[in-house]
This record gives C-alpha cells, sequence and structure tokens, in this order.
C-alpha cells in the first residue's frame, strides 16, 4: 500500500512542478504580449500623427481660396479609418470607428447628467484595459476631437461632450 501512496504522491510532485513551469510560462508571454501591445500602439500613433503633419503640409501649398471652391462644389469625401480628423460643422460625415466611439461615450454621459471624463475614464468605459499605451491613445483622439470642435477639453484635461465650429486656421496643429 505504501508504494502505491508514494507514486501517487511522485505523481503530484510531478503535477505541481509542471503547473508552476506553465505558470511561469504564462507571465513570461503576458510581459511580452504587453510589449508588443505597447509598441503596436505607439506605431499606430505615429502613423496618425504622421498622416496629419503630411495632410498639413500639403493644405499650407494649397491656395485658401481653391479649398473653399472645392468644399463649396464637392461634398466631403468620406472618412476612412486612419484618416484626420475635419474641423467640425453641421452636415460632416461619420468619423471614423474609433473616433466615434470616443464621441458615443461622452454623448450618452451628457443626458444622464454625467460630468466630464479623464483619458483613463473614456478607456475604461471603451471596455479597454487602461494601460498607459491605451490611455496615451485614447488621450491624443480626444485631444484632437477638441482641437477640431467635436469635443470639450477642460483645463484639468477633462473631456466631455459639445461641438463647435473651429477656425481652420486653429484646426491643425502645427507638429
Amino acid at each position: 500500500m505504501a508504494s502505491v501512496l508514494g507514486m501517487l504522491e511522485e505523481r503530484e510532485t510531478a503535477a505541481r512542478v509542471r503547473v508552476e513551469g506553465l505558470r511561469e510560462e504564462v507571465a513570461r508571454l503576458a510581459g511580452l504580449l504587453e510589449a508588443a501591445e505597447i509598441e503596436l500602439d505607439r506605431r499606430v500613433i505615429a502613423r496618425e500623427e504622421l498622416v496629419e503633419a503630411l495632410a498639413a503640409s500639403a493644405a499650407g501649398t494649397t491656395a485658401v481660396t481653391e479649398a473653399e471652391a472645392e468644399q463649396e462644389t464637392a461634398p466631403p469625401p468620406a472618412l476612412v479609418p486612419g484618416s484626420i480628423v475635419p474641423p467640425w460643422h453641421e452636415g460632416l460625415p461619420a468619423l471614423a470607428p474609433d473616433y466615434q466611439r470616443i464621441l458615443g461615450v461622452l454623448d450618452e454621459r451628457q443626458p444622464a447628467g454625467q460630468g466630464p471624463l479623464k483619458a483613463k475614464g473614456i478607456t475604461v468605459e471603451l471596455g479597454l484595459q487602461a494601460t498607459s499605451a491605451k490611455v496615451e491613445g485614447v488621450r491624443s483622439k480626444a485631444r484632437r476631437l477638441a482641437e477640431r470642435g467635436w469635443l470639450v477639453q477642460g483645463t484639468s484635461g477633462m473631456f466631455s461632450a459639445g461641438r463647435r465650429p473651429v477656425p481652420v486656421s486653429d484646426a491643425v496643429p502645427s507638429a
């Protein structure tokens, strides 16, 4: 009987060692995943900033009168994910989905009498993990929306729903 009990104890010990090894592997992989997500978020933000800078540069070389004439004659193009955020004015098409979700979170709070949110609160409301990379991505997008009149940003860094026309010269940041 002792030998059977000994065999079971050996198997239990082996299983315990295997479980600990797997836990260590999961922890290592979780660290790698988090680092990869941060890198991805940084690259997405860098690409968006570059697209905006290139668009601002291209817009600066075009005469204002030509742009106004085109705006009056042609409907604005439909926005797609990764596109820049135009200055807000009545009759604009829908924004890219990420921006729509941020606006939706803040628009839902207003009728409920809830106050403004910081970027971390918006991130949580969007159902994202509140990692620094995710929060910074949301903060960047919310600031962009506020600069272009889609949101209101308070001096405390809190964002709330609200639309206001923004002059085109103020709408595109210098860099």
